[in-house]
């Protein structure tokens, strides 16, 4: 068994090639830990715009047609939200309280969130989300009670 023995020389080699090692796998894990973070920042706003076109729907269904609670309420669950991008349709077309028959909201597609990742600009746009429901009262207030869904 011949085995080398070590010589300083050799061991000097091989100083700091842990550091380096470490280092690799450090930012490595931060790249996957980052990736992570923002995968479920991005998550959370496809859900906040799904249940923004939810609550929508349910106040246009309740409230006065076009009523200004609808975008506001809607802007209050996810606030990077344009109005310009809230989308009100009542079916049929230019029905009134007494004709319409449903309400459509939807988030037209395009809506950019910018991301958090260090020394990269990047931002994801979301998909077009629609919510459509049967029209219920369609007032804002019924024998001079408010509804406080119209607040």
């Amino acid at each position: 068994m011949n085995t080398p023995i070590p010589t300083p020389a050799r061991l000097g080699r091989q100083r700091g090639t842990t550091a380096v090692e470490f280092a690799i796998v450090v930012a490595l894990f931060l790249m996957l830990l980052l990736g992570m973070m923002e995968m479920g920042r991005m998550l959370y706003y496809w859900n906040a715009a799904v249940e923004a076109t939810r609550l929508g729907a349910r106040v246009a269904a309740v409230c006065d047609v076009n009523d200004s609670a609808i975008k506001t309420r809607m802007t209050a669950i996810l606030d990077q939200l344009p109005t310009a991008q809230i989308s009100v349709v009542y079916a049929p077309g230019g029905c009134d309280l007494n004709t319409c028959t449903s309400v459509t909201v939807s988030v037209l597609a395009g809506t950019s969130m910018p991301t958090y990742i260090p020394f990269i600009p990047l931002a994801l746009t979301l998909p077009a989300f629609s919510t459509t429901l049967p029209r219920e009262s369609m007032r804002s207030a019924i024998d001079g009670i408010a509804n406080p869904m119209c607040d």
